[in-house]
């Protein structure tokens, strides 16, 4: 493949079995240093509520705690859940990280709630539900909010501090809904293949022929992210596999636990049915030795016509998933 295809991370902070939150954290921490290290792109953290499995509640947070632990990698959302917020809030917040962090902070904005009936009804009980009609509406404040002063109905409004460079706004998806935002607001455009493995070019394909030019923003930028586990035999690429297949057959049925192991999960008999959705859901992942992973994310970088991938990886053991990382970095060269 001739173009130069750049690597980052969405980092979900799961929780294993045998593990705490905090150690949860620790390990996102412990993971950007490295990939810093190793070339990666850019480094996204996600929000879940009400959640066993996964400890980032609050990527506002967490990306003051990450950025503060680097030195150049970008950092950011992926995402905020902006249904959810005040755009003038989460303006301010990610003003306040762009300027302690100068063009390094990435603001990424999803319509998804990202939680469960619970926590939505907790976080919007002021507002009576979650209302996603105004997603556009809101991306177009957050353009204003991140950029300049703006005149509101009671007088003059700015996001204080404003920052020097703005932090760029992506619109993430997993549907047509978000190219077609993304393009009519000229931010770039983040399509989750981890989630909805259909679509997606074509959704891609759509908001680059549709992408509006702004003063700040004149291309569009497009990324695909995608679940990857990369091992360094077939064996551990097939356990870790199997591993995924389980856990994700638990998240679609609501099963809350925390991330389990190989061992934890390795007898458990399967219907027909679940073993079909099995081989649905891998269509979402790519796993295997760093040869067959690195040959994967370039076709799919091809069909997504994208320079950019974006892998999220989830393991019960920590030293797996950084291995992968390490692995997949050799693999593309990117030090």
């Amino acid at each position: 493949m001739s173009k130069k295809i750049k690597l980052s991370i969405l980092d979900q902070s799961p929780i294993a079995s045998h593990e705490s939150a905090a150690d949860a954290l620790s390990n996102s921490t412990a993971l950007i240093k490295a990939a810093e290290k190793w070339g990666y792109h850019r480094y996204w953290v996600s929000e879940h509520h009400n959640s066993t499995s996964l400890a980032g509640s609050a990527p506002e947070v967490l990306i003051a705690h990450l950025a503060a632990n680097t030195h150049n990698i970008r950092v950011g959302s992926g995402g905020v859940m902006l249904p959810h917020y005040s755009s003038y809030k989460v303006a301010e917040a990610f003003n306040l990280l762009a300027t302690l962090y100068p063009n390094r902070i990435d603001l990424g904005v999803g319509r998804a709630p990202g939680t469960d009936a619970p926590a939505i009804y907790a976080l919007n009980a002021h507002k009576g539900n979650y209302d996603t009609d105004k997603f556009p509406q809101q991306i177009n404040e957050l353009k204003q909010y991140t950029r300049s002063s703006i005149q509101s109905e009671v007088g003059t409004l700015s996001a204080s501090p404003l920052p020097k460079i703005a932090p760029p706004i992506w619109t993430l998806s997993s549907s047509g809904f978000g190219a077609r935002h993304a393009a009519q607001q000229g931010v770039g455009f983040a399509f989750a293949h981890f989630i909805n493995p259909n679509g997606g070019a074509e959704a891609m394909k759509y908001y680059k022929e549709a992408f509006v030019p702004q003063t700040e923003n004149d291309t569009p930028n497009g990324l695909a992210c995608v679940f990857v586990h990369c091992a360094d035999t077939n064996e551990k690429a097939l356990e870790l596999q199997h591993t995924m297949d389980i856990l994700m057959l638990y998240i679609e049925t609501g099963r809350r636990i925390p991330i389990a192991s190989y061992e934890e999960l390795k007898d458990v008999e399967l219907s027909p049915a679940e073993q079909g959705r099995i081989l649905q859901n891998r269509e979402r992942m790519i796993f295997g030795t760093p040869e067959k992973v690195k040959s994967e994310l370039e076709q799919l970088a091809e069909n997504y016509d994208v320079d950019e991938i974006m892998a999220v990886t989830i393991t019960h053991d920590f030293k797996n998933r950084l291995r992968s990382y390490e692995l997949l970095a050799e693999a593309f060269e990117l030090n």
